[in-house]
């Protein structure tokens, strides 16, 4: 299942860069939880599937393109650790970016968590492991 669990974790991140938020959003499950409480910037906070999307929705009104590109897919089996990158790109065209590792957990093919860590360690840690 694990294998699995990376390719679904995968198809999560390609279709919020496609825009699909719909679609990406099927593979959460009911009970969902998006946990940016570690996050230093305006959206920390804990977030249910619902509010998930107005997130993602508000991130689109508010930049030209948002994209995540994940360096690695770390898996434990009914986790994966995802160190990726953010990219934004603002409407007056500047561009930044954002360094984070998420730490997804899954149950019968859903995506239950993703927690933010800020740094891969972190997150690593926090899934029983040391580097």
């Amino acid at each position: 299942m694990s294998k699995e669990n990376v390719e679904i974790v995968r198809s999560f991140i390609d279709t919020l860069n496609r825009g699909e938020l719909d679609a990406g959003l099927s593979v959460t499950s009911p009970d969902f939880e998006l946990d940016f409480s570690r996050s230093d910037g305006p959206y920390r906070g804990v977030y249910t599937r619902d509010q998930m999307k107005r997130l993602l929705v508000d991130f689109g009104e508010t930049f030209e393109s948002v994209r995540t590109e994940a360096d690695e897919f770390i898996d434990l089996g009914e986790r994966v650790v995802v160190p990726h990158t953010h990219y934004f790109q603002g409407r007056d065209g500047i561009e930044a970016h954002a360094r984070n590792t998420w730490l997804v957990a899954l149950r019968d093919g859903a995506i239950v968590l993703i927690r933010l860590y800020r740094e891969r360690q972190e997150a690593l840690e926090a899934a029983g492991l040391r580097e």
